[in-house]
């Protein structure tokens, strides 16, 4: 990652992108590489930010600004400081779908051959944890993004679907796979068939969303709050955490049971679990090596 310096800001930065002020103080650490479509910083200790941008687009989903989110997030991958990331937009819209006019002229051959919106799926590559905070609309492509972090947060106005069906296509980015396991079939057929969308409040009562905060500012908040906890915890038992729950949308119960037992044997050989649980044992904060 870039060089980050220090910077004194007066409103959230989810706001900052929708153009809306909000009193808020705090000193935030902000990075000065140049992109055009995504903010980055890093507001608390050990956690990155990447902020959606394309305000006058509803932060519409395109080929360039999904190659900056995935450089930020390979950048925040790399860096030893960063132990978990919050992936947001502004408080109108997380991602209000895919640009259609990047897509409407389109032929097969160059969709097909091109592998059309394969990298979109690159963020599932990455080690880290990701918690997105959602907020306004995420359709489409917004949807399928959101869906892919592995914390989802909603705030109050959150709202989600998959409106393909509407201009003659279906989904592309995983969100009839991804939505189908979380919510299940008729639901997920319901959605993707009709192109209705479902709020914040719904995705949390289905299983999609872990929760729905009050206010935007509080669902930003929140997921800073969880991105935090994360990131104090030894990165490779976070990281092994988040390997053995998605091996459970991989395979059987039977075999998940096995992986997880080998990952948990495997963290034994780690300078961490022994420092975990000796300050356990000892009643003390344990000062975690990473190793």
């Amino acid at each position: 990652m870039s060089f980050l310096r220090p910077i004194h800001l007066s409103t959230r930065l989810p706001m900052v992108a929708a153009g809306i002020s909000r009193p808020f103080q705090s000193i935030r650490y902000q990075s000065t590489n140049a992109y055009e479509f995504i903010l980055t910083s890093t507001p608390r200790p050990g956690v990155g930010q990447i902020t959606l941008n394309r305000p006058k687009a509803l932060n519409a989903l395109s080929t360039p600004l999904m190659k900056e989110l995935n450089s930020a997030l390979s950048a925040f991958e790399a860096s030893p400081e960063i132990g978990a990331v919050v992936l947001t937009g502004s408080e109108r819209a997380f991602a209000a779908g895919a640009d259609i006019k990047e897509m409407k002229d389109l032929t097969f051959p160059e969709a097909y051959g091109k592998d059309f919106i394969k990298l979109w799926s690159d963020i599932t590559n990455i080690s880290k944890p990701i918690v997105a905070a959602v907020n306004g609309h995420a359709l489409g492509g917004g949807c399928e993004l959101a869906m892919m972090a592995d914390i989802l947060y909603c705030g109050p106005k959150a709202n989600f679907g998959q409106p393909e069906i509407k201009l003659g296509i279906i989904p592309g980015a995983g969100g009839s796979q991804r939505l189908t396991r979380a919510v299940g079939k008729s639901k997920a057929m319901e959605i993707v068939l009709t192109g209705k969308n479902f709020s914040g409040a719904e995705a949390e009562q289905w299983g999609l969303a872990s929760k729905v905060f009050e206010t935007p500012e509080a669902c930003v908040e929140g997921a800073l709050d969880t991105a935090e906890t994360i990131a104090g915890y030894g990165r490779l038992a976070v990281k092994a955490a988040k390997e053995v729950v998605n091996q459970a949308y991989e395979t059987s119960l039977h075999e998940g049971v096995k992986y997880e037992r080998r990952i948990f044997h495997a963290l034994f050989a780690t300078q961490d679990q022994k420092i975990g649980m000796t300050a356990f044992a000892n009643k003390q904060k344990p000062e975690w090596k990473n190793e």
